[in-house]
């Protein structure tokens, strides 16, 4: 694993969900969530239907995403496809462990499972 200079660790995350799936109208649901670890901006994963976490970095150019779950802590580098090792980011380190997987509840469709990548 390598190691990229990128990561700043003094940014707080957005907020417990999606930012961007939070700012739709209707607001939309996730999968699994990343965060950018430049800027904090967390977002949906590739097999979410709106697969913001990766929208950000094409849009941004910010390389460094971390996982947001709850017990993980690996980085990935969108630009090379590599796995990274990383520091410990400000906290919190993931979405509420009382946030369901798909999220948010209310919003997952009974056939969540047929829209996803």
């Amino acid at each position: 694993m390598s190691r990229i200079s990128e990561i700043r660790t003094e940014v707080a995350p957005s907020g417990p969900g999606c930012a961007d799936c939070e700012a739709q109208e209707p607001p939309g649901w996730w999968l699994h969530l990343r965060r950018c670890a430049r800027c904090g901006h967390v977002g949906c994963c590739d097999s979410s239907p709106s697969q913001h976490a990766s929208a950000h970095y094409r849009t941004t150019g910010h390389r460094p995403v971390q996982s947001y779950e709850p017990g993980e802590d690996w980085f990935f580098d969108y630009r090379t496809g590599d796995w990274l090792d990383g520091p410990e980011l400000a906290p919190p380190r993931s979405h509420p462990l009382r946030q369901q997987v798909p999220g948010p509840a209310g919003r997952v469709p009974p056939n969540w499972m047929s829209k996803l990548h």
